[in-house]
Protein backbone atom coordinates (compact mmCIF):
# COMPACT_ATOMS: atom_id res chain seq x y z
CA UNK A 1 0.00 0.00 0.00
CA UNK A 2 2.13 2.87 1.03
CA UNK A 3 4.87 4.14 2.74
CA UNK A 4 4.67 7.03 5.51
CA UNK A 5 8.40 8.34 5.45
CA UNK A 6 9.48 10.30 8.51
CA UNK A 7 13.37 11.17 8.75
CA UNK A 8 14.67 11.47 12.56
CA UNK A 9 16.89 13.15 14.27
CA UNK A 10 16.40 11.88 17.64
CA UNK A 11 16.45 8.21 19.42
CA UNK A 12 13.75 10.09 21.66
CA UNK A 13 11.05 10.57 19.20
CA UNK A 14 7.70 8.85 20.68
CA UNK A 15 7.31 6.11 17.90
CA UNK A 16 11.13 4.49 18.62
CA UNK A 17 10.77 3.59 22.09
CA UNK A 18 10.27 -0.35 21.21
CA UNK A 19 13.65 0.09 19.58
CA UNK A 20 15.62 1.38 21.80
CA UNK A 21 15.74 -1.10 24.59
CA UNK A 22 16.02 -4.87 25.06
CA UNK A 23 14.30 -4.46 28.94
CA UNK A 24 10.61 -4.52 27.94
CA UNK A 25 9.55 -7.56 26.97
CA UNK A 26 6.62 -8.01 29.00
CA UNK A 27 5.52 -4.68 27.12
CA UNK A 28 6.27 -5.78 23.79
CA UNK A 29 4.21 -9.32 24.59
CA UNK A 30 1.10 -7.18 25.48
CA UNK A 31 0.96 -5.03 22.86
CA UNK A 32 1.72 -8.30 20.71
CA UNK A 33 4.90 -6.71 18.58
CA UNK A 34 7.66 -7.46 18.89
CA UNK A 35 11.38 -6.45 17.59
CA UNK A 36 13.21 -7.82 14.36
CA UNK A 37 17.02 -6.71 13.94
CA UNK A 38 19.72 -7.33 11.07
CA UNK A 39 19.48 -7.58 7.42
CA UNK A 40 18.86 -11.11 6.93
CA UNK A 41 16.31 -10.77 9.61
CA UNK A 42 14.39 -7.90 8.63
CA UNK A 43 14.45 -9.79 5.06
CA UNK A 44 13.11 -12.43 6.23
CA UNK A 45 10.19 -10.65 7.90
CA UNK A 46 9.47 -8.30 5.15
CA UNK A 47 8.98 -11.53 2.76
CA UNK A 48 7.07 -13.30 5.24
CA UNK A 49 3.03 -12.48 5.79
CA UNK A 50 3.39 -10.90 8.94
CA UNK A 51 2.18 -7.40 9.48
CA UNK A 52 4.66 -4.75 9.80
CA UNK A 53 3.89 -1.83 11.36
CA UNK A 54 7.88 0.27 10.86
CA UNK A 55 10.96 -0.03 10.19
CA UNK A 56 13.71 2.12 10.92
CA UNK A 57 16.90 2.32 9.01
CA UNK A 58 19.65 4.22 7.56
CA UNK A 59 19.25 6.17 4.15
CA UNK A 60 21.48 3.72 2.68
CA UNK A 61 19.04 0.52 3.67
CA UNK A 62 16.26 2.28 2.87
CA UNK A 63 17.59 2.11 -0.72
CA UNK A 64 18.01 -1.38 -0.94
CA UNK A 65 14.79 -1.96 1.05
CA UNK A 66 12.38 0.40 -0.57
CA UNK A 67 10.93 -1.14 -3.68
CA UNK A 68 10.52 -4.76 -1.21
CA UNK A 69 8.61 -2.54 1.20
CA UNK A 70 6.74 -0.76 -1.86
CA UNK A 71 5.27 -4.76 -2.62
CA UNK A 72 3.78 -4.77 1.58
CA UNK A 73 -0.12 -4.80 1.24
CA UNK A 74 -0.04 -3.04 4.46
CA UNK A 75 0.53 0.97 5.17
CA UNK A 76 4.08 0.87 7.15
CA UNK A 77 5.87 3.87 9.18
CA UNK A 78 9.40 4.50 7.69
CA UNK A 79 11.89 5.85 9.88
CA UNK A 80 14.82 7.08 8.09
CA UNK A 81 17.95 8.24 10.47
CA UNK A 82 21.39 8.87 10.13
CA UNK A 83 24.05 6.24 11.11
CA UNK A 84 25.65 7.74 13.57
CA UNK A 85 21.76 8.18 15.20
CA UNK A 86 21.59 4.50 14.62
CA UNK A 87 24.94 3.48 16.61
CA UNK A 88 23.56 5.09 19.81
CA UNK A 89 20.55 2.67 19.44
CA UNK A 90 21.59 -0.45 22.02
CA UNK A 91 22.37 -3.76 20.05
CA UNK A 92 24.37 -1.42 16.78
CA UNK A 93 26.58 -4.42 16.19
CA UNK A 94 23.87 -6.68 15.89
CA UNK A 95 21.15 -4.16 14.65
CA UNK A 96 23.96 -3.13 11.79
CA UNK A 97 21.27 0.24 11.31
CA UNK A 98 17.95 -1.63 10.03
CA UNK A 99 15.23 -2.71 12.64
CA UNK A 100 11.61 -3.48 11.93
CA UNK A 101 8.79 -3.69 14.51
CA UNK A 102 5.43 -6.35 13.68
CA UNK A 103 2.99 -7.98 14.94
CA UNK A 104 2.97 -11.28 16.83
CA UNK A 105 0.85 -13.40 14.87
CA UNK A 106 -2.77 -14.59 16.62
CA UNK A 107 -2.63 -17.87 18.57
CA UNK A 108 -3.31 -20.55 17.07
CA UNK A 109 -4.31 -24.24 18.62
CA UNK A 110 -2.84 -28.01 18.05
CA UNK A 111 -6.19 -29.21 16.57
CA UNK A 112 -5.86 -26.17 13.74
CA UNK A 113 -1.72 -27.14 13.01
CA UNK A 114 -2.68 -31.26 12.65
CA UNK A 115 -6.21 -30.30 10.75
CA UNK A 116 -3.76 -28.42 8.07
CA UNK A 117 -0.66 -30.32 8.31
CA UNK A 118 -0.21 -33.14 5.96
CA UNK A 119 1.13 -36.58 7.57
CA UNK A 120 3.65 -37.93 8.70
CA UNK A 121 4.17 -34.85 10.68
CA UNK A 122 7.05 -33.74 12.88
CA UNK A 123 6.61 -31.20 15.43
CA UNK A 124 8.65 -30.00 18.16
CA UNK A 125 7.75 -28.51 21.86
CA UNK A 126 10.07 -26.94 24.29
CA UNK A 127 9.44 -27.85 28.13
CA UNK A 128 11.22 -25.22 30.43
CA UNK A 129 13.83 -23.14 27.89
CA UNK A 130 14.07 -19.66 29.53
CA UNK A 131 17.34 -19.11 27.46
CA UNK A 132 15.90 -16.77 24.65
CA UNK A 133 18.64 -17.22 22.17
CA UNK A 134 19.20 -20.94 22.80
CA UNK A 135 14.86 -20.99 21.95
CA UNK A 136 15.73 -19.07 18.88
CA UNK A 137 18.44 -21.35 17.62
CA UNK A 138 15.96 -24.43 18.19
CA UNK A 139 13.65 -22.78 15.66
CA UNK A 140 16.12 -22.42 13.50
CA UNK A 141 16.90 -25.80 13.61
CA UNK A 142 13.24 -27.18 12.89
CA UNK A 143 13.02 -24.63 10.34
CA UNK A 144 16.04 -26.40 8.95
CA UNK A 145 14.91 -30.34 9.67
CA UNK A 146 11.54 -30.03 8.35
CA UNK A 147 9.36 -29.49 11.58
CA UNK A 148 5.87 -28.73 10.76
CA UNK A 149 5.02 -26.45 14.19
CA UNK A 150 6.82 -25.71 17.13
CA UNK A 151 4.77 -26.41 20.30
CA UNK A 152 5.64 -23.45 23.02
CA UNK A 153 4.69 -24.79 26.58
CA UNK A 154 4.28 -22.06 29.56
CA UNK A 155 7.70 -22.84 30.94
CA UNK A 156 9.23 -21.57 28.16
CA UNK A 157 10.47 -18.15 27.29
CA UNK A 158 8.73 -16.42 24.27
CA UNK A 159 9.87 -17.29 20.78
CA UNK A 160 9.59 -13.65 19.51
CA UNK A 161 11.73 -12.19 22.06
CA UNK A 162 14.15 -9.68 20.34
CA UNK A 163 17.23 -12.26 20.98
CA UNK A 164 15.05 -15.43 20.16
CA UNK A 165 13.86 -13.94 16.62
CA UNK A 166 17.50 -12.86 15.67
CA UNK A 167 18.90 -15.76 16.99
CA UNK A 168 16.26 -17.83 14.60
CA UNK A 169 17.20 -16.01 11.70
CA UNK A 170 14.02 -14.80 11.13
CA UNK A 171 12.77 -18.51 10.56
CA UNK A 172 10.26 -17.68 13.39
CA UNK A 173 8.28 -15.53 10.87
CA UNK A 174 7.69 -19.03 8.72
CA UNK A 175 6.81 -21.91 11.17
CA UNK A 176 3.40 -22.38 13.17
CA UNK A 177 3.83 -21.28 17.01
CA UNK A 178 1.42 -22.70 19.30
CA UNK A 179 1.75 -21.35 22.45
CA UNK A 180 0.59 -24.05 25.10
CA UNK A 181 -1.14 -23.03 28.83
CA UNK A 182 -0.38 -26.66 30.01
CA UNK A 183 2.07 -28.56 28.14
CA UNK A 184 1.96 -31.66 29.96
CA UNK A 185 -1.92 -31.74 29.18
CA UNK A 186 -2.08 -30.66 25.82
CA UNK A 187 0.66 -32.98 24.76
CA UNK A 188 -1.40 -36.38 26.46
CA UNK A 189 -4.37 -34.66 24.36
CA UNK A 190 -1.78 -34.64 21.04
CA UNK A 191 -1.06 -38.19 22.07
CA UNK A 192 -4.43 -39.87 22.41
CA UNK A 193 -6.38 -37.58 19.92
CA UNK A 194 -4.20 -37.20 16.98
CA UNK A 195 -1.89 -40.63 17.48
CA UNK A 196 1.37 -38.86 17.78
CA UNK A 197 3.91 -40.23 19.54
CA UNK A 198 5.83 -37.96 21.84
CA UNK A 199 9.75 -38.08 21.83
CA UNK A 200 11.54 -37.20 24.95
CA UNK A 201 15.01 -36.10 24.24
CA UNK A 202 16.28 -36.69 27.57
CA UNK A 203 18.97 -38.49 29.10
CA UNK A 204 18.06 -41.05 31.73
CA UNK A 205 18.56 -44.39 32.60
CA UNK A 206 16.21 -46.29 29.80
CA UNK A 207 16.71 -43.65 27.37
CA UNK A 208 17.49 -45.31 23.74
CA UNK A 209 20.11 -44.38 21.37
CA UNK A 210 17.91 -41.64 18.97
CA UNK A 211 19.09 -43.80 15.88
CA UNK A 212 17.28 -46.64 17.28
CA UNK A 213 13.71 -44.96 17.63
CA UNK A 214 11.22 -44.73 15.03
CA UNK A 215 11.21 -41.17 14.09
CA UNK A 216 9.55 -41.54 10.92
CA UNK A 217 5.69 -41.93 11.76
CA UNK A 218 3.56 -38.52 13.18
CA UNK A 219 5.80 -37.78 16.39
CA UNK A 220 6.51 -34.52 18.29
CA UNK A 221 9.81 -34.97 20.01
CA UNK A 222 10.21 -32.55 23.15
CA UNK A 223 13.30 -30.72 24.25
CA UNK A 224 13.91 -29.18 27.86
CA UNK A 225 16.20 -27.22 29.54
CA UNK A 226 19.65 -27.48 30.07
CA UNK A 227 19.38 -27.06 33.64
CA UNK A 228 16.60 -29.22 34.71
CA UNK A 229 15.54 -31.10 31.64
CA UNK A 230 12.13 -31.99 30.43
CA UNK A 231 9.78 -32.02 33.46
CA UNK A 232 8.22 -35.06 35.69
CA UNK A 233 4.82 -34.35 34.37
CA UNK A 234 5.61 -33.70 30.94
CA UNK A 235 8.06 -36.76 30.99
CA UNK A 236 5.02 -38.89 32.29
CA UNK A 237 2.92 -38.34 28.81
CA UNK A 238 5.73 -39.46 26.47
CA UNK A 239 6.35 -42.65 24.86
CA UNK A 240 9.63 -42.73 24.90
CA UNK A 241 12.92 -41.23 25.16
CA UNK A 242 15.62 -40.63 23.77
CA UNK A 243 19.64 -39.78 24.04
CA UNK A 244 22.36 -39.25 21.83
CA UNK A 245 25.67 -41.65 22.11
CA UNK A 246 28.74 -39.14 23.13
CA UNK A 247 32.42 -39.91 23.65
CA UNK A 248 35.25 -38.82 25.92
CA UNK A 249 33.38 -38.51 28.72
CA UNK A 250 30.65 -36.08 27.67
CA UNK A 251 27.61 -36.71 29.09
CA UNK A 252 25.43 -33.40 27.63
CA UNK A 253 25.41 -30.60 24.90
CA UNK A 254 23.75 -27.34 24.38
CA UNK A 255 19.87 -27.88 23.83
CA UNK A 256 20.49 -25.99 20.69
CA UNK A 257 22.95 -28.69 19.74
CA UNK A 258 21.07 -31.34 20.70
CA UNK A 259 17.79 -30.44 18.87
CA UNK A 260 19.98 -30.55 15.65
CA UNK A 261 21.26 -33.93 16.08
CA UNK A 262 18.00 -35.41 16.64
CA UNK A 263 16.07 -33.78 14.02
CA UNK A 264 18.30 -34.47 11.88
CA UNK A 265 17.88 -38.39 12.60
CA UNK A 266 13.96 -37.80 12.20
CA UNK A 267 14.59 -35.85 8.93
CA UNK A 268 17.02 -38.72 7.97
CA UNK A 269 14.78 -41.74 8.79
CA UNK A 270 11.67 -39.82 7.27
CA UNK A 271 13.91 -39.35 3.73
CA UNK A 272 13.47 -42.95 2.92
CA UNK A 273 9.22 -42.39 2.63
Amino acid sequence: MALLLHHITSVHHADLEPYRTLKRPIDHQQQGIFIAEGEKVVRRLAESTLRVRSILLTKEWFAVYESLLQSRRETIEVYIADKDLMETIVGYPLHKGIMALAEIPERTTIAKIVATTHHPFLFAAVDGIMNSENLGVIVRNCASFGVQAILVGETSCDPYLRRAVRNSMGNVFVLPIVQLRDIAKELSILRSSYSTKLIAAHPREGSKDVSMVDLAGDCCVVFGSEGNGISEAVLAVCDEAVTIPMMNGVDSINVGSASAVVLYEARHQRSFQ
